[in-house]
């Protein structure tokens, strides 16, 4: 099925509705960087990685490793609206006993393909994955969501110098640049600028975009498509807690969950969009 702009719009509001009631509900959580990527997340699943609940487990499945793990409650929303969870599910998040848990938990729902949240170790699984695809012969393409304070992560920059050597070309990083980070401003605690000069650099084929037009998301992923011989690295320029008002650019909204009448004022704001 092909999605027009305005229906993955509705579908990423939606994901965006899901998150801040399930935060609400945990009471702790991450909404900033949720909100930020849902947009990326909404269009990737939706027009590239084609999921569905009867291919979600597939041996050739398209594949994503959510490196930022503390983002996940957008992955579960979306996960939600593609039947593989229900809505009942999503209200277990951070829960005892949940498959829900705070971070992906591979063993809990192998659906979310590794267990992440320690930051900077998702490149490196993906890039493994994409390894194992070159080897096997196998056509499926392999996608990582990096967060921007993750940059400063060594590991990081150990696969970003290594694929290119294997030409994983099956391979598309996702970085949610939304400047944030739970001690400050990215650029404060670490800045990690001229990203694309350096990306380049490491051979990769860097693309920057705004990371909530979703023209420049479509087309980033259909250029990520067609390059061949080397990774490609997607620097999408996001808002932290992105539709929100008062939690838009906010660090403060890193690892806060709202309160029920912060809830139901960012449910208005959303459903108005």
């Amino acid at each position: 099925m092909t999605y027009t702009i305005d229906q993955l719009k509705d579908i990423a509001k939606d994901v965006r509705i899901d998150c801040i009631k399930m935060l609400t509900e945990a009471g702790s959580g991450h909404p900033g960087g949720s909100l930020s990527s849902a947009d990326l997340l909404t269009a990737l699943f939706y027009t590239q990685i084609h999921r569905t609940k009867e291919n979600a487990l597939s041996d050739d499945r398209n594949r994503f490793v959510l490196s930022k793990g503390h983002g996940v409650p957008t992955l579960y929303a979306i996960f939600a609206q593609l039947g593989i969870l229900t809505k009942q599910d999503l209200l277990t998040l951070r829960k005892t006993g949940s498959i829900l848990q705070g971070h992906p938990d591979y063993d809990r729902l192998p659906e979310v393909e590794a267990s992440t949240g320690s930051l900077g170790q998702g490149l490196s699984i993906a890039q493994g994955i994409a390894m194992a695809g070159k080897i096997d012969q196998k056509d499926f393409r392999v996608y990582c969501m990096l967060g921007d304070g993750e940059m400063q992560e060594g590991e990081i920059w150990e696969g970003l110098m290594s694929a290119p050597k294997y030409k994983l070309d099956n391979l598309c990083v996702i970085l949610d640049y939304n400047k944030g980070q739970i001690d400050g401003s990215v650029e404060n605690v670490m800045n990690i600028e001229p990203l694309s000069d350096k990306i380049k650099a490491f051979n990769w084929h860097p693309i920057t975009i705004d990371g909530h037009n979703y023209d420049e998301i479509l087309n980033a992923y259909e250029e990520a498509r067609q390059t061949k011989g080397k990774p490609t690295f997607i620097i999408a320029h996001t808002i932290k807690g992105k539709g929100v008002s008062f939690m838009e650019g906010k660090i403060e909204w890193h690892g806060s969950a709202p309160s029920q009448e912060q809830c139901d004022q960012a449910i208005k704001e959303l459903s108005a969009l």
